[in-house]
């Protein structure tokens, strides 16, 4: 979800150790596969080539796999045409959601996201609904093994906007185009991301009070996570902790 609140890193953490992993490793090859069709298979002169073949690195995608995808985009080597589409929505409570997707037919991916949407008890919206509550923003991720004050001082130095707590990570955010400039910096600082991209965030959250309401936003976003066509989720809702405990177990 954008902005990497409790949701996101929750799901981040259940993702590396779940049998999602192959689904994940699918959209991120495409996620590579389409910056290379877009910009070209040169990763110093494509920059969100060079942001999805490390987002895939760093999920340990084999260099092979990326490598194929790459020429896949460039056309070296053949495979499906994908597009980007992006879908606006709303679940419980008014929560607004957007659905980032990577489809080869958009005829498809639209009226299946939109059952998903109904089944779960939100509603599609359309285009610039809620894309208004949102921004673009670099965003990084840090083990809380490193000093909080240390990574702030090394982040404003490299460029960074701020520093923030996310539970069980620190995070760091930056304008999208300052990202790989950020990371480097703060790589050669001694300070390794664990995750580093571009993604949406909230302008303004959603505090969600209630247990049943949460749960009902919780499934829909993960229903909504599942499809192969996805890309990315974000919400602008603010969940605790507890909400989110009882929904996991």
């Amino acid at each position: 979800m954008s902005g990497h609140s409790k949701w996101a890193t929750t799901k981040h953490k259940k993702g590396a150790k779940d049998a999602k992993r192959a689904k994940s490793f699918a959209k991120l090859i495409r996620q590579v596969e389409v910056a290379a069709r877009e910009g070209g298979g040169d990763l110093s002169a494509n920059a969100s080539l060079r942001t999805m073949f490390q987002k895939a690195r760093d999920a340990s995608v084999p260099l092979d796999t990326i490598e194929r995808a790459v020429k896949r985009g460039t056309g070296e080597l053949e495979g499906l045409r994908y597009e980007s589409v992006t879908y606006e929505g709303y679940a419980h409570g008014g929560v607004a959601v957007i659905v980032e997707t990577l489809t080869d037919n958009r005829n498809r991916t639209g009226p299946e996201l939109r059952n998903i949407f109904k089944s779960s008890g939100g509603s599609m919206a359309e285009p610039g609904a809620v894309a208004w509550q949102f921004e673009r923003r670099g965003i990084m991720l840090f083990n809380k093994t490193i000093s909080e004050d240390d990574l702030l001082e090394a982040s404003l130095e490299a460029g960074a906007d701020d520093v923030s707590d996310v539970g069980d990570n620190w995070k760091v955010t930056c304008g999208p185009s300052d990202l790989h400039a950020v990371r480097d910096a703060l790589d050669a600082a001694g300070f390794a991301a664990n995750t580093a991209e571009a993604s949406l965030e909230p302008t303004q959250m959603v505090e969600v009070g209630d247990e049943a309401e949460a749960h009902k936003i919780l499934r829909l976003l993960d229903a909504i996570d599942d499809h192969d066509d996805v890309q990315e989720v974000h919400a602008n809702c603010e969940i605790p902790d507890q909400f989110l405990a009882s929904f996991e177990g």
